[in-house]
């Protein structure tokens, strides 16, 4: 089977290195086969987990050179599959993947060993990129930034996780009327 290298002509290899193990963690399961398949095409050798759990057996079993997890799991969070990998290797290249910008969350992904997090939707050109770039190198500013209206559905959106869908309790913390709220959160996320 042909590999698609990257959009250099170098060599798959110069860009990931001798060892192209890859684990992803991510329970959104068409977007977890749609990153695998893309990442075996550019060269990885790809082990996919849906939960914390299966994520964690898999780290543990073989730690992988390269890792993207999901922050945000249905049965915990991803950053404990970071401390199952750095148990047995050290020099993992760990992406944090969210649907929740946080800079909290962003701040202990990366004392925990990430080296890099991307809000979703992220394609495969950008995991790509955060998982191949060298030390020293700087990523690229995003084309497109948030705009302050999806900045303030992000903030929201966590708040609204942090209180376990509570709206009441969201409404309360935000300070915020409750039908407020709920009009918000019926709503599309902005762009």
């Amino acid at each position: 089977m042909e590999t698609t290298l990257p959009q250099s002509s170098q060599p798959t290899e110069d860009f990931i290195g001798p060892d192209p193990s890859l684990l992803i963690v991510d329970d959104d399961g068409p977007f977890l086969r749609r990153l695998a398949r893309a990442m075996e095409m550019r060269g990885f050798v790809v082990e996919i987990a849906e939960t914390v759990a299966e994520g964690i057996i898999k780290a543990r079993q073989k730690a992988p050179k390269y890792a993207v997890l999901d922050l945000r799991l249905g049965d915990g969070n991803g950053l404990d599959v970071i401390e199952a990998i750095r148990e047995s290797r050290t020099d993992t290249r760990v992406i944090v993947l969210t649907g929740y910008g946080n800079i909290a969350t962003a701040v202990t992904a990366v004392k925990l060993g990430a080296v890099d997090y991307l809000s979703k939707p992220a394609d495969a050109d950008d995991v790509f990129n955060a998982l191949t770039q060298r030390a020293g190198e700087k990523a690229d500013l995003p084309e497109n930034p948030m705009s302050a209206d999806r900045v303030r559905w992000e903030h929201i959106q966590r708040v609204y996780e942090m209180c376990e869908r509570n709206v009441s309790e969201t409404a309360r913390r935000l300070n915020m009327h409750r039908r407020t709220l709920q009009r918000i959160l019926a709503k599309r996320a902005p762009k």
